[in-house]
């Protein structure tokens, strides 16, 4: 069944995107004081939801992975995997971290350093092991369940059940033909919105660590000038990545940004510390996973609530309003791989690559504070679109490296963009998996409009606010997500069951049954 050839999520979703950056532009202290209240009213109210409906996600995962819907596979029976693994987990990784891993994989270390909970002292050693533990917690399993639950019911109802690659079609055996409907229409919606500001704010985020990259580089003083050229260079740059196709395109840059950060990273495990950075990695291992309960479930009432509610509360919903646009493009991706490899595979490798980043980059910088170079946690937290750049003034090939960072950031940025550019074509073209050429444009000058606009009008706080406050009612929808791609697996275990009983059948017999 298809969803009905109209614009309606098309033009709504365009209509309340445009009134959203017309308030920033007209009033962005408006935006920013209405997006303050919504964000610390749904944390401080709704917290404890954010961190047990992670958990649960997490635990559902895993559920499907090992009970027998682990052999279905997201497509039908003779369908095989369209990507290598490489290139699936490739593209995997930088539609679900990007920008994000690369901007925060020194300075959110050096941050819980400095401003750990109050019960910790400060600039200390426990400190210091908070720091890298939370670091972990915070891009580590948690994140990636939340992106399995909604890629992994868009990939069944829509691969293995046909029906088009839209959220509203994960809820058919809720809601039945009701998705079709306004039911259907405000479920899509909400998800285009939550996609376009989730990914304006990325990068905005993008945006500045460049131009500080540059500015360091080039020694010239970074303004909204340089800001605005380098967005608009940006923009032809992933449009045209964009129209050649997902294989042409977004695969040769993902794997491209893989190729790039794993040689990064294994330079700084050569030239830096390398046996204090494999002592961080082993220590903060151990340290995640004998906590990690206590970390998925507490808010921390009676300590630490305030920086509980400020970082791993805030991490929660911003993962959540980030899961349908993730959501749809690793769905789209993933076509013939079975449910328990999907799940295994995006929990497992990304997550590795992650703790060895923030074990080599984070690592180094603790190297750097407790050694030769004290202060540089405060240098970094100051700027810390600068954190990585600090860095490297501390090793060898330092401006080498800041060029290269700076490549991988440009190379991410078109990535996330061009990803998100496809996601919002294929949501608002009725679930087609080739969209428009027309629609592509459209929303990717859009997105790069909106990142562009708020960066200089003071408004990303306000667009990172106010993409949280979209995951109270997208935290609600993937619940039930997950009854209702429970409901569908076991209908179709049945159906299977069914159809292997009856072609078991000597053929007389078989005949005889089914008339």
């Amino acid at each position: 069944m298809d969803k009905k050839p109209d614009n309606t999520v098309f033009i709504m979703s365009l209509i309340m995107v445009l009134t959203v950056v017309a308030t920033g532009i007209i009033s962005p202290e408006f935006l920013l004081q209405l997006s303050k209240t919504l964000h610390k009213e749904i944390i401080r109210s709704f917290g404890w939801g954010y961190l047990t409906a992670t958990f649960f996600f997490l635990c559902f995962s895993l559920f499907l992975a090992f009970s027998r819907f682990g052999d279905i596979k997201l497509g039908k029976d003779h369908e095989k995997p369209r990507y290598s693994y490489f290139g699936w987990f490739s593209m995997l990784f930088a539609a679900g971290m990007g920008i994000g891993l690369i901007f925060w994989g020194v300075a959110e270390p050096m941050s819980h350093f400095l401003n750990p909970p109050s019960y910790i002292a400060n600039g200390s050693g426990t400190a210091a092991e908070f720091a890298m533990t939370h670091s972990f917690f915070h891009w580590g399993i948690q994140p990636w369940a939340i992106y399995i639950v909604m890629s992994l019911s868009i990939a069944f109802f829509s691969f293995r059940r046909g029906m088009p690659p839209l959220i509203s079609s994960c809820f058919y055996p809720l809601i039945g033909e009701k998705i079709y409907g306004l039911t259907g229409y405000i479920i899509d919606i909400l998800a285009v919105f939550a996609t376009i500001f989730g990914i304006a704010t990325s990068l905005g985020f993008g945006a500045l660590q460049i131009s500080s990259g540059l500015g360091m580089v080039l020694d010239f003083e970074v303004t909204n000038t340089v800001y605005l050229i380098l967005i608009a260079i940006i923009t032809v740059l992933f449009l045209a990545s964009s129209l050649t196709g997902l294989d042409k395109g977004i695969q040769f840059l993902s794997k491209l940004n893989i190729l790039i950060a794993t040689c990064l990273l294994l330079f700084m495990l050569a030239v830096g510390p390398t046996s204090y950075i494999l002592d961080i990695l082993t220590s903060t291992t151990a340290d995640y996973l004998s906590s990690f309960l206590n970390m998925s479930l507490s808010t921390n009432p009676f300590k630490g609530y305030d920086w509980t509610h400020s970082w791993t509360l805030f991490y929660w919903a911003w993962w959540i309003s980030w899961s349908p646009f993730v959501g749809l493009f690793v769905a789209s991706i993933s076509r013939g791989r079975t449910v328990r490899e999907f799940v295994l595979g995006a929990l497992t490798v990304p997550t590795i690559f992650t703790f060895l980043w923030f074990s080599v980059f984070g690592g180094s910088a603790f190297n750097l504070e407790f050694g030769k170079a004290p202060g540089i946690a405060e240098t970094i937290t100051s700027n810390i679109s600068t954190g990585l750049f600090e860095l490297y003034s501390y090793y060898p090939f330092s401006t080498a490296l800041t060029i290269i960072t700076i490549m991988l950031l440009v190379v991410f940025f078109i990535t996330s963009a061009d990803s998100a550019t496809y996601v919002l074509a294929m949501m608002t073209s009725n679930g087609k998996l080739i969209p428009p050429t027309s629609r592509k444009i459209i929303w990717g000058l859009t997105e790069s409009s909106v990142a562009a606009i708020l960066l200089l009008s003071g408004g990303l706080d306000a667009l990172q606010k106010m993409a949280i406050a979209a995951a109270l009612p997208f935290t609600i929808i993937m619940v039930f997500m997950c009854r209702s791609l429970y409901s569908g697996m076991k209908y179709d275990m049945a159906e299977t069951s069914d159809k292997l009983e009856i072609e078991d059948l000597p053929q007389e017999s078989q005949v005889r049954n089914i008339t």
